[in-house]
């Protein structure tokens, strides 16, 4: 690095599903330093500049944290609860929320627009040199474009690009009630029309500064009222559930173990991280079923 004689060498590119079909690529240990390195330069220049509300890939932050804060400004929404006209329960409440997503946002980072931002915190050529090599070690589908899945180094640019969005937000649109994880983000409000002024703004910033745009089929405005799917919780005011798919994921693996099709031990980590993830949620019940079912078939066994 000093000679700059430094390349990185080729990732290899597995396929992973979970239960999203996703290409990720893994670097040699060598380059892994490389990345981390870089990480330990930048981080502390950016983290300073970071608004509170991103979530992902951060110290003492986190998607429980991030679902923490959705709830705090449900509460604050919808003044504590106040609950809509004919309300039929007591999660029925007033208010709406923007839930919006970018579509293939690692596949289309622009690598300019990326050295541009990290260039006006960071001058120093050696590692803007060392960024653009980690960028160009990568085969895109656009020349130019894109970051591969599974780098640490991605992790990080991906808050510092969308950074900008951030900014955009909190300082021009004035939305108090915005929370991002990567490339999801939320904003909550009592109107909707100003929900829809803000995504129709994003929009066009997005297009304009940052060559990105938001899902057509995953951006919508929705009611606070029927709950929020969030981080892999669905979100009432005065509940957290399991989203449908994980709880069918696990019903799945039990079913595996009974057929012999995985081994105990395969099944056992899978479930640890299933229980630390449905901890969260209200779900006593649901894993007292599942250790129920797990336990008749070591009996059986």
């Amino acid at each position: 690095m000093i000679n700059h004689t430094y390349k990185p060498k080729p990732l290899k590119g597995f396929i992973i599903r979970d239960p999203k079909t996703r290409k990720i690529h893994s670097s040699t240990f060598r380059d892994r330093i490389v990345h981390h390195a870089i990480v330990n330069i930048l981080e502390p220049i950016f983290e300073k500049i970071f608004i509170y509300d991103s979530f992902a890939s951060r110290k003492n932050k986190g998607s429980h944290l991030a679902v923490n804060r959705f709830e705090q400004f449900m509460r604050k929404v919808s003044f504590n609860g106040k609950l809509v006209k004919n309300a039929i329960n007591d999660n029925q409440i007033e208010g709406y929320c923007l839930k919006a997503d970018i579509k293939s946002y690692f596949d289309n980072v622009d690598h300019e627009i990326l050295l541009s931002i990290i260039n006006k915190k960071c001058e120093d050529k050696n590692i803007i040199l060392l960024v653009k090599q980690v960028l160009d070690n990568f085969d895109p589908k656009t020349k130019g474009k894109g970051m591969p899945l599974g780098n640490y180094t991605s992790q990080f640019f991906a808050n510092v690009y969308l950074n900008e969005l951030d900014y955009f937000v909190k300082h021009e649109l004035k939305a108090k009630y915005y929370i991002r994880y990567v490339d999801d983000f939320v904003i909550l409000h009592r109107n909707k029309k100003r929900l829809s002024y803000f995504k129709n703004k994003i929009d066009e910033f997005l297009r304009k500064k940052l060559k990105l745009w938001l899902h057509p089929q995953k951006s919508n405005i929705l009611t606070l009222r029927n709950g929020i799917t969030f981080l892999g919780y669905r979100i009432f005011y005065h509940n957290r559930l399991l989203i449908k798919r994980n709880i069918r994921m696990i019903k799945n693996k039990i079913s595996m173990l009974n057929r012999g099709e995985i081994t105990k031990k395969e099944f056992t980590d899978c479930f640890k991280g299933w229980l630390g993830y449905a901890k969260w949620a209200n779900s006593y019940k649901l894993r007292k079923e599942m250790l129920k079912s797990i336990n008749k078939i070591s009996l059986l066994k």
